[in-house]
């Protein structure tokens, strides 16, 4: 096991990493911005260094910052959490050219799975099927007419080389297609550094199931069932459980027999999620994966009880997964609300001081968070204050506990999606099961209720 693990992270995942690290009986290091001094992650860790002003490109996404604050710490690890450093190829072999293990997939690995045309086409030589699309990259405006013939419309542009919606744009009409495959192209240089969009058949309300799995440096793949995460705004998920109410029995062993198949085919190590759309008739696509833990990991914790977070670390260090996660069942069903400081209705940042913060309790019920009352929500990072996870027998009891929670959840202060999750919980196609992406845009505001 590692003497010393640098957690290259701020918020909720960076106190879950410390978490895990201290079970582990494994020291701590943490870093921060000038914007986070007071942060719980700081008070927390063994040890804590500055590396730079609150903007993320000064700080939590310098390289040179993040790696000398490991060297000078002497660890042997880094956990890069989500986001930020997570998924960059580049930080994973600084951290292995610095002698240090990067808590994730191979650097080579995260290159195929960041490139969303070599992952699409990896995952279909393995049999896993794929959205209709273009072949690679849409290089320019005229092969984007010819792909948009051969494939039809409506259609998506998406970037090549990342996600969360950015680089991202719906055409429905011929004249809508240049305007779009310029837009998301200068999107995705803007984002991602990187112009390159792919074009794929737009799915019509979807569903969005993604399938947890993890690796170990053995060669062994296994998975831990799926979430369903269909619930989003502007591409970012607002709600996710686990399992879905839409997968059968039949559908969920032949999906993840088949995405453990090809991982285990390109040797993928640690933590991942495979994400798929699902049409109305029950087909499952492949959309991406994410090299990464998920902010919604919790769920797939809730029903396995298995420790996602120490599971990365041990076979980090080299231990084979039988032994990082042992035998597991899948129990009840599980619900997970990002709480955000955002305005519930146009979802509009709410960044501030929190002038009162009580979480709630009970059997079933987890909280994860780093916030606090006094505590500032900085205008730099993302506006995630809690997730909030409510485990039940079955998903009408996940539903009562959840909703039983948010009465008493108290945030003041700002304002947060709490309300919006209160109407989520409460609208008979969410009890029934039966939505799709577009239920949020279908959901009256709060003054209407």
């Amino acid at each position: 096991m590692f003497r010393k693990i640098l957690v290259a992270n701020r918020g909720e995942i960076a106190l879950r990493v410390l978490s895990a690290c201290k079970e582990l009986d494994v020291r701590t290091v943490a870093v921060y911005s000038e914007a986070d001094r007071h942060a719980l992650h700081v008070r927390f860790a063994d040890e804590a260094i500055c590396i730079g002003p609150p903007r993320s490109s000064e700080s939590y996404l310098n390289i040179p910052q993040v790696i000398s604050a490991a060297e000078i710490t002497n660890v042997d690890a880094i956990h890069p959490g989500y986001g930020f450093l997570s998924e960059n190829a580049n930080f994973a072999e600084v951290c292995e050219a610095s002698h240090i293990t990067f808590i994730g997939p191979s650097p080579a690995t995260i290159r195929l799975m960041g490139e969303k045309d070599r992952a699409r086409a990896e995952m279909e030589a393995a049999g896993v099927p794929i959205i209709p699309g273009s072949n690679g990259i849409v290089s320019d405006e005229d092969a984007a007419k010819k792909v948009a013939a051969e494939i039809g419309l409506p259609l998506m542009i998406k970037a090549a080389e990342g996600g969360g919606g950015r680089g991202m744009r719906e055409v429905r009409t011929k004249r809508e297609l240049i305007p779009a495959f310029v837009t998301a192209r200068a999107e995705a240089e803007q984002a991602f550094g990187s112009p390159n969009v792919y074009m794929e058949k737009l799915i019509e309300k979807p569903r969005h199931i993604e399938l947890q799995v993890l690796g170990d440096r053995h060669g062994d793949v296994i998975h831990l069932g799926e979430r369903e995460c269909t619930l989003q705004r502007r591409h970012q998920k607002v709600l996710e459980e686990s399992p879905s109410v839409a997968l059968d029995p039949e559908t969920r062993k032949t999906i993840g027999k088949q995405v453990v198949d090809a991982l285990r085919k390109v040797g993928y190590s640690n933590a991942g999620t495979v994400e798929f759309l699902r049409d109305k008739s029950g087909r499952l696509y492949f959309i991406e994966m994410n090299a990464r833990v998920q902010v919604e990991h919790p769920v797939t914790e809730m029903v396995t009880q298995v420790d996602i977070v120490k599971a990365q670390i041990r076979v980090a260090a080299g231990e084979r997964l039988e032994d990082a996660v042992g035998s597991f069942q899948h129990r009840g069903h599980a619900i997970e609300c990002r709480i955000n400081a955002e305005d519930p209705d146009t979802f509009a940042p709410a960044p501030g001081r929190i002038t009162a913060f009580r979480v709630p309790g009970g059997p079933g019920i987890r909280v994860d968070t780093a916030a606090y009352a006094d505590a500032v929500i900085p205008p730099y990072y993302d506006s995630l204050i809690a997730k909030l996870i409510a485990h039940g027998r079955d998903r009408a009891e996940a539903i009562a506990r959840m909703g039983g929670a948010l009465e008493g959840f108290i945030v003041e202060g700002i304002k947060t999606t709490i309300p919006l999750h209160k109407r989520i919980l409460t609208d008979p196609d969410f009890i029934s099961g039966k939505f799709d992406t577009h239920f949020l845009e279908r959901l009256a505001p709060v003054e209407a209720k």
